[in-house]
Protein backbone atom coordinates (compact mmCIF):
# COMPACT_ATOMS: atom_id res chain seq x y z
CA UNK A 1 0.00 0.00 0.00
CA UNK A 2 1.05 3.68 -0.12
CA UNK A 3 2.48 5.28 2.76
CA UNK A 4 0.52 8.54 2.01
CA UNK A 5 -3.00 6.25 1.93
CA UNK A 6 -1.47 4.37 4.89
CA UNK A 7 -1.28 7.64 6.95
CA UNK A 8 -4.26 8.62 5.95
CA UNK A 9 -6.54 5.77 7.17
CA UNK A 10 -4.37 6.26 10.38
CA UNK A 11 -5.49 9.73 10.86
CA UNK A 12 -9.24 9.37 10.11
CA UNK A 13 -9.07 6.37 12.21
CA UNK A 14 -7.23 8.45 15.17
CA UNK A 15 -9.94 11.91 14.94
CA UNK A 16 -13.01 9.60 14.32
CA UNK A 17 -12.37 8.21 17.96
CA UNK A 18 -12.89 11.65 19.12
CA UNK A 19 -16.76 13.12 19.90
CA UNK A 20 -17.51 16.19 20.85
CA UNK A 21 -20.45 15.91 23.07
CA UNK A 22 -20.78 19.49 24.10
CA UNK A 23 -24.03 20.50 23.00
CA UNK A 24 -25.46 17.14 24.67
CA UNK A 25 -23.98 17.84 27.79
CA UNK A 26 -25.47 21.76 27.83
CA UNK A 27 -28.61 20.34 26.70
CA UNK A 28 -28.95 17.60 29.70
CA UNK A 29 -27.76 20.02 32.21
CA UNK A 30 -30.18 22.86 31.15
CA UNK A 31 -33.12 19.81 31.75
CA UNK A 32 -31.72 19.23 35.14
CA UNK A 33 -31.88 22.99 35.87
CA UNK A 34 -35.68 23.38 34.89
CA UNK A 35 -36.43 20.13 36.95
CA UNK A 36 -34.56 21.73 40.13
CA UNK A 37 -36.70 25.17 39.11
CA UNK A 38 -39.67 23.40 38.58
CA UNK A 39 -39.37 21.30 41.97
CA UNK A 40 -38.47 24.66 43.84
CA UNK A 41 -41.73 26.27 43.06
CA UNK A 42 -43.47 22.97 44.08
CA UNK A 43 -41.85 23.36 47.19
CA UNK A 44 -42.73 26.61 48.03
CA UNK A 45 -46.56 25.97 46.73
CA UNK A 46 -46.11 27.42 43.42
CA UNK A 47 -47.13 26.15 40.17
CA UNK A 48 -44.11 26.97 37.76
CA UNK A 49 -44.83 28.85 34.43
CA UNK A 50 -48.04 30.69 36.44
CA UNK A 51 -45.50 33.53 38.19
CA UNK A 52 -45.39 37.01 36.90
CA UNK A 53 -42.80 39.28 37.50
CA UNK A 54 -43.01 42.16 39.50
CA UNK A 55 -43.30 44.00 42.93
CA UNK A 56 -45.77 41.60 43.49
CA UNK A 57 -44.10 38.20 42.66
CA UNK A 58 -43.13 35.96 46.01
CA UNK A 59 -39.99 35.96 47.18
CA UNK A 60 -39.61 32.14 47.28
CA UNK A 61 -40.51 32.76 43.10
CA UNK A 62 -38.14 35.37 42.69
CA UNK A 63 -35.25 32.96 44.76
CA UNK A 64 -35.93 30.05 42.59
CA UNK A 65 -35.83 32.24 39.31
CA UNK A 66 -32.19 33.54 40.72
CA UNK A 67 -31.40 29.64 41.34
CA UNK A 68 -32.44 28.58 38.18
CA UNK A 69 -30.59 31.45 36.51
CA UNK A 70 -27.23 30.68 38.25
CA UNK A 71 -27.49 26.93 37.27
CA UNK A 72 -28.08 27.91 33.43
CA UNK A 73 -25.18 30.03 33.63
CA UNK A 74 -22.53 27.03 35.06
CA UNK A 75 -24.27 25.13 32.06
CA UNK A 76 -22.95 27.60 29.44
CA UNK A 77 -19.19 26.25 29.89
CA UNK A 78 -20.30 22.60 29.54
CA UNK A 79 -21.68 23.95 25.76
CA UNK A 80 -18.17 24.22 24.93
CA UNK A 81 -16.18 21.06 26.54
CA UNK A 82 -15.20 18.43 24.69
CA UNK A 83 -16.33 15.17 26.26
CA UNK A 84 -14.54 11.91 25.15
Amino acid sequence: MDRKLIVAIFLVLLLSSMADAGPLTYILCQSACNAGWVSCYAAAGLVAGTVTGGVGAPAAAILCNVGQGACMAACAASFLTPTP
